[in-house]
């Protein structure tokens, strides 16, 4: 019953409702009384030989009243509950969905996109059930049921229901034993469910290397074996659950066999009429469902508190990026600085970057090189404020980047990532994503920008057509270059590049480069890059090598050096020569 005590907030908050389907529960438990009784009388009228056409239509009518009194208060308890479990529901799922969209990137690289998924939908329908069919099983249980056991005392012989009832204590002591382990059962099939889950979708979203590769047959004995884990747990559950109504049926057979035959002596003293036994039978059958209701009432609380138990613990997980109190609401505008003298990350002992510092004025552009694994990255996510447990600090327009609401800042950042997502909706809601309100022209404008407005037209919807999951209908090329378009359509103060010109080729490349730069006049650019072409009219390059600055200056000035710049650079252009034939 804990479950209850943990939604107790939300039974507060639904109180009114609540109480009109309970009483309304408890209506239609009092009117389910009526047949019975009316049923044992009849008898009695009949075997006394005292029926009559007017007696039997009075009853008739009786019963009548009874059954429309019934489909009544059964429509006013089912709005009122079945309702208000629909908006426990939608709270939650509008409450987890929430706390997805405001924690970091630690706590997506701690859980599987799986296992949300299978929070965000078996455990909120488990717990919706507590709200519904929890309430219900209960009323039916205690309500119904204790109703029925006073009517059978009231209106036969209370001897007879004590005696009818001695089984039933056997109930109770049997629910709370499978009740524990059934919740243990649950919560391991849960998180067999949440591996599924994971499984299916990593393996759909690289089903492309899984057939490059050729390991189809491997992954499939990979997902079998996680089928048949969550097989084996499901039976456990299925099979404690099912020992419930075995046991119940059990009980409700001693109770006719003893009704049976102590009524039927109790008839030949005298003590009750056989219309009373008819009546008294009828009500135990009454019984059967509330106690197939504790049954299920005990597998509801105890699915519903697992699920409630694996969501409390995710929505307890806190972000590490906390915004301040009177934190500033405007976006920034300005110099960049960057002074970062210690950052590792979460759970690493090992240092992304150290001693890093460097300035970008206004409407500058910065290029950032480096072998893979430099920390090019860890600046722009410590820019994007992914992180912010670092030694040092971040300035944007003179205000610690910390200083801003986070709405704040990211509305003065375009980034296009590495990894380029895109939305499985149209080319131009994909470009348009950061304001749906913006005009075709617009729309068109930052198309010509990214170099990608010509593919556009040679699709068959040009901008209605749909890019697909993740964008996988287009080319490498052609997501970098919708990605970008993304970005510059806000014109925002800064745009971060992070490696988004690998996938174009050099001519490609340049074009985009030279549209930016007569576009982006007045604004900020940072370039991270692995192909030095992307970052040579930049009017400061910095060589990152283990979190640190190895060189710096502009492209004249680094090939001078004859560093890890300028032999790259030497690579590069024979690597070209070599591809163009020159060679």
């Amino acid at each position: 019953m804990s479950i209850f005590r943990k939604l107790g907030w939300f039974f507060k908050q639904e109180k009114r409702h609540y109480i009109f389907g309970v009483t309304a529960l408890i209506l239609v438990a009092i009117f389910q009384l009526i047949p019975p009784k009316v049923i044992g009388i009849i008898i009695d009228e009949i075997a006394d030989d005292n029926i009559h056409l007017n007696i039997i239509l009075g009853w008739v009518g009786i019963l009548v009243i009874s059954a429309i009194a019934q489909y009544i208060f059964r429509y006013i308890w089912r709005t009122n509950i079945w309702g208000s479990a629909a908006r426990l529901e939608k709270h939650l799922r509008r409450q987890l969905f929430a706390h997805f969209t405001k924690m970091d990137q630690t706590f997506y690289q701690e859980h599987r996109t799986g296992d949300l998924m299978a929070h965000a939908t078996n455990d909120l329908n488990a717990i919706q059930n507590v709200a519904g069919a929890g309430i219900l099983t209960f009323a039916d249980s205690f309500i119904t049921g204790g109703m029925t056991i006073v009517a059978m005392i009231l209106f036969i012989d209370w001897r007879l229901t004590l005696i009818a009832l001695l089984p039933l204590p056997l109930l109770a002591v049997t629910s709370r034993m499978l009740g524990t382990k059934l919740h243990d059962a649950f919560r391991d099939a849960q998180e067999a469910f949440s591996s599924i889950n994971d499984k299916a979708q990593e393996s759909i979203t690289g089903m492309k290397v899984l057939k490059t590769f050729g390991q189809e047959e491997e992954d499939i004995a990979d997902f079998s074996k996680k089928i048949d884990d969550a097989i084996v747990k499901n039976k456990r559950v299925n099979f404690l659950d099912a020992l419930f109504d075995p046991f119940i049926t059990l009980i409700i057979g001693l109770s006719y066999v003893v009704t049976i035959i102590v009524g039927g002596n109790f008839i030949l003293k005298g003590t009750i009429t056989i219309g009373q036994l008819v009546s008294f039978i009828s009500y135990i059958g009454m019984l059967v469902w509330p106690m197939f209701a504790i049954g299920r009432l005990f597998n509801v609380l105890e699915r519903g508190n697992a699920s409630y138990d694996r969501v409390a613990v995710l929505l307890s997980k806190k972000t590490h990026i906390i915004e301040k109190t009177n934190a500033i609401n405007v976006p920034p505008k300005g110099n960049l600085e960057f002074l970062i003298r210690k950052f590792s990350y979460p759970d690493s002992h090992e240092i992304a970057l150290r001693d890093l510092q460097f300035v970008v004025n206004e409407g500058e552009t910065l290029g950032i090189v480096g072998k893979t694994g430099s920390g090019k990255t860890s600046i722009m996510k410590l820019l994007l404020r992914e992180f912010d447990d670092y030694e040092g600090q971040i300035t944007f327009g003179r205000q610690d980047i910390k200083n801003y609401t986070l709405e704040a800042l990211l509305a003065s950042l375009g980034y296009v990532p590495q990894d380029h997502f895109l939305f499985s909706t149209t080319i131009r809601d994909n470009i348009r994503f950061v304001d749906p309100t913006l005009s075709q022209s617009e729309v068109e404008q930052a198309a010509r920008l990214a170099d990608i407005a010509a593919d556009i037209q040679q699709m068959p919807k040009r901008y209605d057509t749909l890019v697909g999951e993740r964008g996988v209908s287009l080319s490498g090329g052609q997501k970098q270059r919708l990605s970008i378009a993304r970005a510059v359509i806000a014109k925002p103060e800064i745009l971060i590049l992070d490696d988004a010109l690998s996938a174009v080729d050099a001519k490609t490349e340049e074009t985009i480069l030279n549209n930016l730069k007569v576009a982006r006049q007045n604004k900020t650019t940072i370039i991270a890059a692995h192909r030095l072409s992307s970052v040579m009219h930049a009017q400061e390059i910095i060589v990152i090598d283990e979190g640190q600055i190895v060189e710096r200056g502009n492209h004249q000035e680094l090939l001078a050096l004859e560093g890890w710049y300028a032999k790259m650079w030497a690579k590069q252009q024979l690597e070209q020569k070599i591809s163009k034939g020159d060679i």
